[in-house]
C-alpha cells in the first residue's frame, strides 16, 4: 500500500509551477506527469509534452504540443484521449494524423469553393443572363455568410440565417431562390462524396419566410417577363391603355399614381417626374428618373391626350383620369387573370433590380417604400437621385432586351 502511495505521489507531483519553474541544462531531461505524460525540457528551452507507448510491438513517441502554448491541463486532456484510442486497439498517432487531413480535406471543400465547381458544371446549359443572375446572388448573399465553412459541416441552421437576412431588406424572392440554389449546391456535394447529406434540404422556404400575397398582388414569375411585355404590345384595346401598362412597367410607380399622372408633373428636358406629396401614399414627394424609353411612350401618349392636364384621361370625361380598373382589365384580357396586376410591376422590378445588385435602398427608394417624416420628407425624396437616374436607365434598356428576347445585363454602375 504504501510504494503504491509513493508512486501516485510521484507520478502526480507534476504542476503549471513545476513546468514555469523547469530551466534548460546541458542536455535534455524530462519531467514526468501521471500515466506515462512528460515535460521533455530541451538545453535551448523548450519544453515539449511528450508520451512513450507500444502499438502492435512498435515503440513511439506521440507530442501534444509546447508548453506554455499548451498548458497542463490540456496536454493531460489530450493525452487521456490518446490512451482511450489505444485502449480500443488504435493508434492515437494513426488517428491524429487521419484527422488532419480529413479536417484539410474539409477545408479544400468549402461552400464557396464547391459552389463554384457546381456553377461550372451547371451553367452551360443555362442563358448567360440566367447563370450570372445566379452568380451574383451567391456572391453578394451566401458566400459572406457560410462561404468558408465546408459543405459536410454546414448546418441548416446556417442556409436558415442565410434566408432570413436576405429577405429582411424586403427582397423575399431572392431569398427563396438563394435558399434553392444552396440546396442544388449541397446536392452536388453529396453527388461528389463532398458532404454526407443535403442539410438545405431540411428547410423549405415557406417555414421560415413569410407568404406573398397572391389575391390582391399577383404577378408574373420573371421568367415570364418577356412574354408579358411582348404581349402588351401586342395589345389591340385601347391604345391610351396600352402606353399606361407601357409607363408602368418602366417607372413601376403605384396604379393610382399612374393613371392620376399631370403633365405638369413632368419636366421631359430633365426627363425627370416629380408626383406632389397629396398623390402619393406616404404623402411626401417622389421623383422618377424617365429613362429614354420612358420618354418615348410619354411622347405617343402627348398625341393622345388632346388638351387634357391628364395623360390617361377618361373616354367620356378629359377631365377625369381613366379607371382605376383599366390596366387590371387589360391584362385580363391578355390572359393574365388572376396572374398579373398594375401592382405586380412594382414587384418584378424589385426582385430583377436586387438580383442584379443595385443596392437596396437605392430600389426601396424609387419604390417610394421608405418611411419619411416631415422633416426629412424635403430630403429624402431626392436622396442618391444620380445612381436612381441611372438605375431607371438600366432598367429602361433591359425590358428592351427583354422585350426583344436578347441578353440585357442590368448594369449596376459604381
Amino acid at each position: 500500500m504504501t510504494t503504491t502511495t509513493t508512486a501516485h505521489r510521484r507520478n502526480t507531483q507534476l504542476s503549471d509551477t513545476a513546468c514555469r519553474a523547469a530551466k534548460p541544462a546541458d542536455k535534455p531531461y524530462n519531467l514526468p506527469d501521471q500515466r506515462g505524460l512528460y515535460l521533455r525540457v530541451m538545453p535551448t528551452g523548450g519544453k515539449l509534452w511528450r508520451w512513450n507507448y507500444r502499438y502492435h510491438d512498435k515503440q513511439k513517441t506521440m507530442t501534444f504540443g509546447i508548453y506554455p502554448d499548451v498548458p497542463l491541463a490540456l496536454a493531460r486532456e489530450r493525452h487521456d484521449a490518446a490512451r482511450k484510442l489505444l485502449a480500443a486497439d488504435h493508434d492515437p498517432m494513426a488517428e491524429r494524423k487521419a484527422t488532419k487531413a480529413a479536417r484539410a480535406a474539409a477545408a479544400e471543400n468549402s461552400f464557396e469553393r464547391v459552389a463554384r465547381q457546381w456553377f461550372d458544371h451547371w451553367k452551360p446549359s443555362k442563358s448567360p443572363a440566367h447563370a450570372g443572375y445566379v452568380i451574383r446572388r451567391l456572391e453578394a448573399d451566401a458566400f459572406p455568410l457560410i462561404g468558408k465553412l465546408p459543405v459536410s459541416e454546414i448546418p441548416a441552421s446556417a442556409f436558415r440565417d442565410v434566408a432570413k437576412r436576405i429577405e429582411s431588406r424586403g427582397a423575399l424572392d431572392v431569398a427563396k431562390r438563394v435558399l434553392e440554389t444552396c440546396g442544388q449546391v449541397m446536392r452536388y456535394s453529396v453527388a461528389h462524396d463532398l458532404a454526407p447529406r443535403n442539410t438545405a434540404a431540411d428547410i423549405k422556404p415557406a417555414d421560415i419566410l413569410p407568404a406573398r400575397s397572391k389575391t390582391n398582388y399577383a404577378r408574373v414569375d420573371t421568367k415570364e417577363l418577356p412574354a408579358l411585355l411582348r404581349a402588351i404590345d401586342r395589345y389591340n384595346g385601347r391604345i391610351r391603355t396600352r402606353l399606361a401598362m407601357q409607363l408602368m412597367a418602366l417607372t413601376f410607380v403605384r396604379t393610382g399614381e399612374l393613371i392620376g399622372a399631370r403633365w405638369d408633373e413632368f419636366d421631359l428636358d430633365a426627363a425627370r417626374w416629380t408626383l406632389p406629396a397629396d398623390r402619393m401614399k406616404m404623402r411626401t414627394p417622389h421623383i422618377v428618373p424617365l429613362s429614354r424609353q420612358a420618354l418615348a411612350v410619354l411622347a405617343d401618349v402627348r398625341q393622345l391626350t388632346g388638351d387634357s392636364p391628364l395623360l390617361f384621361c377618361n373616354d367620356r370625361d378629359h377631365r377625369r383620369p381613366m379607371s382605376n380598373n383599366a390596366i387590371l382589365a387589360a391584362l385580363d384580357a391578355m390572359g393574365y387573370k388572376g396572374r398579373m396586376t398594375g401592382h405586380g410591376f412594382r414587384g418584378v422590378a424589385s426582385t430583377l433590380l436586387h438580383e442584379q445588385g443595385w443596392p437596396h435602398e437605392h430600389i426601396e427608394l424609387q419604390l417610394a417604400h421608405q418611411p419619411r417624416n416631415a422633416v426629412s420628407a424635403a430630403y429624402n425624396h431626392a436622396l442618391y437621385l444620380p445612381q436612381r437616374a441611372a438605375m431607371m436607365d438600366a432598367w429602361g434598356d433591359f425590358l428592351d432586351g427583354q422585350r426583344a428576347d436578347n441578353v440585357v445585363q442590368l448594369a449596376r454602375v459604381a
